[in-house]
């Protein structure tokens, strides 16, 4: 796969309160590179009602993701199956703990794509928030499949 990727990120949780799922969806322009037996994926995201944009990356390795955002948040998740992380988002309103339970890392690599899907339990405060599931999509720029004028 070549630098420039089309990066598609897609959230859905399910809240502990019975309220409907909540699903997001980003698309950006982004770079990929892979070094060392890692795939890294960085792209910067806006976030609604704020100027400044967060820096992301993404490091998927044999037995573990990382997702790291810099800017107006920050934040580090570490995401390995059947096991609890704890790290702190740090908002323009306060910070919270969070605790990240992957049950499940599905990783498909292609010659012009990957694709991550992560189910986790999502803990706020020490407390169950949600069940949730992201889904990366990478696609290499002018692969055809898809495109983002870039």
């Amino acid at each position: 796969m070549t630098k420039d990727v089309l990066v598609t990120v897609k959230g859905l949780q399910s809240m502990e309160d019975g309220s409907p799922p909540e699903e997001v969806e980003m698309v950006a322009k982004g770079e990929y590179y892979y070094k060392n037996g890692h795939h890294y994926i960085f792209y910067n995201e806006t976030i609604e009602g704020f100027t400044e944009q967060n820096r992301n990356s993404i490091k998927i390795s044999e037995n573990s993701v990382e997702v790291k955002k810099k800017g107006l948040t920050n934040m580090q998740m570490i995401f390995e199956e059947q096991k609890k992380n704890i790290s702190y988002y740090a908002t323009p309103f306060g910070n919270l703990q969070m605790g990240i339970a992957a049950t499940n890392i599905d990783i498909k690599e292609q010659e012009k794509s990957l694709e991550l899907c992560i189910d986790y339990a999502l803990e706020i405060n020490g407390e169950h928030a949600a069940d949730c599931q992201i889904a990366v999509s990478v696609k290499e720029k002018g692969s055809g499949e898809f495109s983002l004028n870039m």
